[in-house]
């Protein structure tokens, strides 16, 4: 009978952790850092450029603002001559363009009422009594009678000549022909503002040549002169302080423009008195003043704003008192030195 050997020794008991290698720990990968800092530097272009684009909004806003008043003081001109010429279907077109870009226009409604009237009131056709002749001249006959007139200077009967010579033939010497409405429609347009204070015509007969060729210096500069001068009556009578800022530029530039009645210089000089008595209603005694002494480098002051340059030049610099003369009195005890002999 055998005996078994008895096991002495206690069997240890496997654990996991020791039949599993340790494995090493790896560091971040570098392309992870440098995709990180190009995506900052792109941030950061993108924030900059985003700036720039509001910039650059801001810009052309305030170019696009400029633009449009431009435009529609064009427009405006233009629906004042289309009125003078009973077009009022086109006045009243450009009138309400401009109070749909801006309500506030000055001059606008008051001029959209006024079209609206006469387009309402029933126009009385006149019973023909003879019939015109139909012109029957040839192109040749028509085109020398606008050179004489041109050359006498009637303005207006030779693109009368001219627009006959183009109906019949078009194609009639187009360059010349060109050219004879440019130099007529630029001297036409230069007499109405110079010699008959006919502004909104003269601007158009300006226009009207542009279309040829560029204006010259003179006739450009005398046309800014008389939309300036249209402008700034917009406001005479109605905003006295608004028409002297618009009649100080005219007057400085143009200070003979006139519109038939008065020049620039003497409406803003009445500007000035009608301005100065109204800081004086309010109590503004020294702005008035400035007002009231800006007109007298003009010419001298009506006696309502005579008057009041007074009072507002005393209120505003009064007097200052002359102190009393001070009399010396000597002093009567004084003592007298012994003289040591």
């Amino acid at each position: 009978m055998s005996e078994e050997p008895n096991n002495t020794q206690e069997v240890q008991p496997i654990k996991e952790d020791d039949t599993q290698p340790l494995k090493p720990v790896k560091p971040a990968p570098r392309w992870r850092s440098i995709l990180l800092t190009i995506l900052g530097v792109l941030i950061l272009l993108a924030l900059g450029g985003l700036g720039g684009y509001q910039s650059g909004i801001g810009i052309r806003k305030n170019t696009a603002s400029q633009v449009i008043s431009k435009q529609l003081t064009e427009q405006y001109q233009f629906a004042l001559v289309d009125e003078q010429f009973g077009r009022y279907d086109a006045a009243r077109q450009r009138l309400e363009f401009i109070i749909q870009n801006d309500s506030s226009f000055p001059g606008a409604q008051n001029e959209l009422a006024k079209v609206l009237v006469f387009m309402t009131v029933p126009t009385v056709t006149p019973t023909p009594t003879l019939t015109p002749t139909p012109d029957v001249r040839g192109v040749q006959a028509l085109f020398s009678t606008a050179q004489q007139l041109i050359a006498a200077g009637s303005w207006s009967d030779a693109l009368t000549e001219l627009d006959q010579l183009r109906k019949h033939d078009p194609t009639f010497n187009t360059s010349q022909v060109d050219g004879m409405y440019y130099f007529a429609l630029r001297n036409y347009g230069v007499d109405l503002i110079i010699k008959e204070g006919n502004l909104e015509g003269g601007v158009y007969q300006l226009t009207l040549a542009e279309r040829f060729a560029p204006l010259d210096r003179e006739a450009n500069g005398l046309r800014e002169g008389a939309r300036a001068y249209i402008q700034a009556s917009s406001f005479f009578g109605v905003d006295w302080k608004q028409s002297v800022d618009y009649f100080s530029q005219a007057a400085n530039g143009w200070p003979s423009m006139w519109d038939g009645t008065m020049t620039a210089s003497q409406r803003y000089h009445i500007a000035l008195m009608r301005y100065g008595d109204q800081l004086f209603g309010r109590s503004q005694f020294c702005d008035a003043v400035q007002q009231y002494q800006a007109a007298q480098t003009i010419g001298n002051l009506d006696q309502p704003a005579a008057n009041n340059f007074n009072q507002a030049y005393q209120t505003c610099y009064p007097p200052t008192e002359t102190p009393a003369p001070t009399v010396l009195v000597p002093p009567t005890d004084i003592p007298t030195a012994t003289p040591t002999p």
